[in-house]
């Protein structure tokens, strides 16, 4: 009996070093959920490229937009087990989504295979360079003295920038009026002409607007100061301890993909994430590179997954 054990325990060791030697044998599919140029674009077709360069990998990346970004994550856990269909993932379609749809036709939990964390990224609280608001201070200060009177844009109804708002307005004590916008180009042409107060943005659709003078950043939500805006203090330190909502991104599988597979996606993705040309790239959007195990990103999601999940409750946000 010994003797059948052992020889099931090693030849399952030869079968999986077996895999992880063959992969890849042919071209990878990436699915990217969303249209070309934003952020989920941005960090998949670095870490493609960077792949492609390094390793001499294919990977063809599709850009697979539809129903904030569930469409292209169904697509990628329908498809075969076998390394050769990944997805990138992110805090909307993974944490949130499950929430906001009353059917969502995936359970990030049990139909994915976190492979690794790729980058986060801040939200920017901003208001127009002329507006009275200087500060986070000066903006929630007039909220308590006008409960909805202060605005807030957002690109979306339960985006992270939207619920980014919730969240400090739950921390603050006060109420703000969120105004959704099909997307963020419309939410800046209305925060710079005064439609609205102040926009919760990503940190690339406001960064040229800050950088010309025309927005001020008076905020952003990551624990620690963005490097793109090292003038911008954290909500957490404006009086707001442990305050925290990033958008983040991830490559992910479908469930039951090979453990060697998923071991060696996971090594090159982290050497890619390390060299400074990818670095770099990421941070000149305002993202901070990250990387790690499948077991810390699987532990990260679950934990946004919840986090998400009360924010989207409470809030009473629904998908449009």
């Amino acid at each position: 009996m010994l003797t059948s054990v052992f020889l099931s325990l090693a030849l399952a060791l030869f079968a999986g070093t077996a895999i992880a030697q063959a992969y890849p044998a042919k071209a990878i599919r990436l699915i990217i959920p969303f249209p070309p140029g934003g952020g989920t674009d941005l960090a998949a077709r670095t870490i493609a490229n960077k792949l492609s360069e390094s390793v001499k990998w294919t990977l063809v990346a599709e850009n697979k937009p539809g129903a904030g970004g569930n469409l292209g994550v169904e697509q990628a856990v329908k498809s075969p087990a076998d390394g050769y269909t990944l997805v990138i993932g992110q805090t909307s379609n993974l944490a949130i989504n499950p929430a906001l749809y009353a059917n969502l036709p995936y359970d990030p939990l049990k139909d994915l295979s976190p492979i690794v964390l790729i980058v986060s990224a801040p939200v920017v609280l901003v208001v127009a360079s002329n507006s009275r608001y200087r500060s986070l201070g000066d903006l929630l200060a007039a909220a308590k003295i006008d409960p909805g009177g202060v605005t807030f844009a957002s690109p979306g109804n339960g985006t992270v920038s939207h619920l980014s708002g919730e969240l400090l307005q739950r921390a603050a004590g006060v109420k703000l009026t969120h105004v959704p916008y099909k997307g963020a180009s419309q939410a800046l042409t209305d925060t710079l002409g005064g439609q609205v107060q102040s926009f919760m943005s990503s940190v690339p659709s406001a960064l040229s607007q800050i950088r010309a003078g025309r927005l001020r950043a008076i905020a952003v939500t990551s624990a620690k100061r963005s490097r793109e805006l090292p003038d911008a203090p954290t909500i957490a330190e404006s009086g707001y301890g442990g305050f925290e909502a990033n958008t983040w991104y991830g490559l992910l599988a479908p469930a039951g993909t090979p453990a060697p597979v998923i071991s060696t996606l996971n090594t090159e993705v982290n050497r890619a994430l390390k060299t400074p040309e990818v670095r770099e790239r990421l941070a000149a959007e305002g993202g901070d590179a990250l990387g790690g195990s499948p077991e810390q990103f699987a532990s990260l999601l679950k934990a946004e997954h919840a986090k998400w999940g009360r924010v989207v409750r409470e809030s009473g946000a629904r998908a449009e």
